[in-house]
């Protein structure tokens, strides 16, 4: 249908409009193939490029053509630019009425004008179309935006989240942590998270008096999560329980000019089952690495945690894990000591 439309235009509109979308598209299409390195999109970018070449010396020997027109043929086989030859003397007869001035020729369109205003409403929509996606919201080109974190009011704090002194919730630090850079720090910047959680969770074994704030955000690669403990464990304390507990690869390092240390662990993997028969065995999930930095730089107690895994079992090397921390950690709501 659109190509009848196309067929239906005078030459001066049609030619031009067919050369700006066909070089708008070939120029898009090679530069996709260029970043891609897809040699498919390549070939279909110079298919366009070679089909607009063409239109565009079919329109210049047309304009040669209208400049120059060739001289055409008259009735009597001679043309309109050399005269026939002259007949011979008729007998004297009265002079004849003056003719009748010839009639006026319609002004026809001017060839160069249609080019150009062509030329001109297309480059426009072309430019449009490529800048739009670029300039506009992400909501008008169909983008998906990133997940929103969840409203913290919706449920009561614990106890163990009023005392005086400043603890942050769960929703804060989805805030902190879900930041539109994160992706470009997980290197993997193309990727948009598909959710976001928070929870105002209490540690285990301290009767709900200790409170544990998480948060997590989703992508498809990796997972972060980040939590803090406001117990009176330092890292150091930490670093020698970790002689007993089943962390490999621990490493101590310092962030933020506070003590911190790597490890690494397997997340558990659990089954849980909606039809009423009992879940699956709580299994051994992929394995997960985690940087603990504690509150403070005199490392009174408390820590944060900030951990990356994947479904795969891979996860970015130290240096993402510690970029990650250095802009999460600035964000998240100190507490009044």
């Amino acid at each position: 249908m659109l190509g009848f439309l196309v067929r239906l235009l005078p030459f001066w509109v049609r030619e031009p409009l067919l050369i700006v979308v066909g070089s708008v598209f070939g120029v898009r299409i090679a530069y996709m193939a260029l970043d891609e390195k897809d040699w498919v999109l390549g070939v279909i970018g110079a298919v366009f490029l070679v089909a607009t070449a063409l239109r565009v010396h079919t329109v210049v020997q047309a304009l040669r053509a209208r400049r120059n027109p060739a001289p055409a043929a008259s009735v009597d086989g001679t043309t309109r630019d050399t005269p026939a030859p002259a007949p011979a003397p008729a007998p004297q007869r009265p002079a004849p009425a003056a003719p009748a001035a010839p009639a006026v020729r319609e002004k026809e369109p001017n060839a160069w004008g249609q080019a150009f205003a062509a030329v001109a409403v297309f480059a426009a929509l072309g430019a449009a179309v490529w800048l739009g996606p670029k300039l506009l919201p992400s909501e008008a080109h169909g983008t998906p935006h990133a997940v929103s974190c969840p409203d913290g009011q919706e449920t009561e704090l614990p106890s163990a989240y009023k005392k005086p002194l400043r603890t942050v919730t769960g929703a804060e630090l989805c805030e902190a942590l879900n930041t539109p850079d994160l992706a470009r720090l997980l290197g993997t910047p193309a990727e948009t998270a598909t959710g976001a959680s928070a929870s105002n969770n209490t540690a285990p074994l301290t009767g709900g008096k200790v409170a544990q704030p998480e948060a997590k955000v989703e992508f498809d690669t990796y997972t972060v999560n980040v939590a803090v403990t406001y117990n009176h464990l330092s890292i150091a304390q930490y670093v020698k329980l970790m002689d007993y507990g089943n962390e490999i690869d621990v490493k101590k390092t310092e962030v933020l000019g506070r003590p911190a240390v790597f490890s690494s662990d397997h997340t558990m993997k659990i089954e849980i089952s909606l039809g009423g028969a009992s879940g699956g065995p709580v299994e051994q999930g992929p394995l997960a690495r985690t940087l603990a930095v504690a509150l403070d730089a005199k490392d009174r107690g408390g820590y944060y945690e900030i951990t990356v895994w994947s479904t795969s079992g891979a996860f970015p090397d130290d240096d993402v894990l510690l970029d990650i921390t250095e802009k999460v950690l600035p964000a998240v709501p100190a507490r009044k000591m």
